[in-house]
């Protein structure tokens, strides 16, 4: 038990490390990117017709702390982070907490969501693939995985979209419906998102599905012919019990450490499709913020808040992989 506490709080210090390393790279590059805050936001004051001076501009770089030191700013920043506040935005001036509201929620859960169906679906299919030798199952099922690791989402978004305006009228875009967009949360609130949040789940999980399934079936295929695998059989151990006993236990492991990777690679394909769909939630807003307004402030925000949710994932992962795997455990106790 002590060893696995350990275990356990060494993980704890990696992830806030890995944290405080990424809080650093994204506090730099916005750093980088020419022209600060101040001088963003009063270049857009001027386009509205507000004529501006370096006077101006100084004051607004004292009133925004971007006169202090480097790291002095980094710290600060990192501790209002931690604390879930990140300031306002540069071009928007609103609060970006307040901005993001539940939007960076929304956006989790949807990949969330999303990375659940593809291993629920990939997992048990994945299992049965290897252990089967019906030659039209496994071709049946390559050739699903193969589409969908071909098709990209935003194409089969485009695709259904057409088909449902072609045969029904209706577009599918949008998380709420118009009356439950500004109402606040509450049952009716949630049906309605679940109604039209079954899109984008299904978008986002369609590759993540083929990739999380050709993954589980060769993991499968390479246990199973192991000499383990035999003794057991040969001991009477036969068919679910054996298959989930022995092969699967030991082929899911790497499978639940890709969680944190497989995440990050679903947000990743979420503002092309959030714009296709229309859906107003994180995605949008950081493809609005890096290619639009160059909010470079509301974008680091957002990818802060991704990787945070990446590295508490694979937190989570560890700790679980060490509690449902032998070897794992064993490593523990050296």
């Amino acid at each position: 038990m002590l060893s696995f506490a350990r275990f356990v709080l060494v993980r704890a210090v990696m992830a806030m490390i890995t944290l405080v390393i990424v809080s650093l790279v994204v506090f730099s590059l916005m750093e980088l990117v020419p022209g600060d805050c101040a001088e963003r936001y009063l270049a857009f004051k001027n386009t509205q017709g507000s004529g501006i001076s370096v006077a101006d501009i100084e004051a607004e770089r004292q009133r925004l702390g971007l006169d202090k030191p480097f790291l002095q700013r980094w710290g600060t920043w990192i501790v209002n982070a931690f604390q879930g506040e990140f300031g306002d935005s540069c071009i928007l001036r609103v609060n970006i907490a307040q901005l993001l509201g539940s939007k960076f929620w929304l956006s989790l859960g949807v990949c969330l969501a999303s990375l659940a169906l593809a291993y629920l679906i990939a997992i048990p299919v994945g299992i049965i693939s290897a252990a089967s030798n019906n030659a039209f199952l496994n071709n049946s099922l390559r050739l699903v995985s193969y589409l969908g690791l071909a098709m990209p989402n935003f194409l089969l978004a485009l695709l259904i979209m057409l088909v449902s305006t072609i045969w029904f009228g209706e577009t599918l875009t949008g998380l709420f419906s118009k009356e439950f967009r500004d109402a606040p949360w509450g049952w009716p609130k949630f049906v309605d998102l679940i109604k039209h949040a079954w899109l984008p789940i299904f978008i986002l999980g369609w590759s993540a599905t083929a990739f999380a399934l050709q993954t589980v079936r060769a993991l499968m295929s390479d246990e199973i012919g192991k000499l383990y695998v035999t003794a057991a059989a040969a001991r009477g151990v036969h068919g679910r019990r054996l298959l989930w006993r022995y092969p699967a236990k030991h082929a899911l492991g790497p499978i639940i450490n890709s969680l944190g990777f497989d995440l990050n690679r679903i947000f990743n394909e979420l503002p092309i499709v959030a714009l296709i769909l229309t859906l107003t939630e994180a995605g949008a807003l950081l493809i609005e913020a890096l290619a639009r307004s160059n909010d470079q402030q509301l974008a680091g925000a957002i990818i802060f808040l991704l990787t945070a949710s990446i590295v508490t994932l694979n937190f989570v992962t560890d700790v679980a992989l060490a509690i449902i795997d032998p070897r794992v455990r064993k490593s523990i106790m050296r």
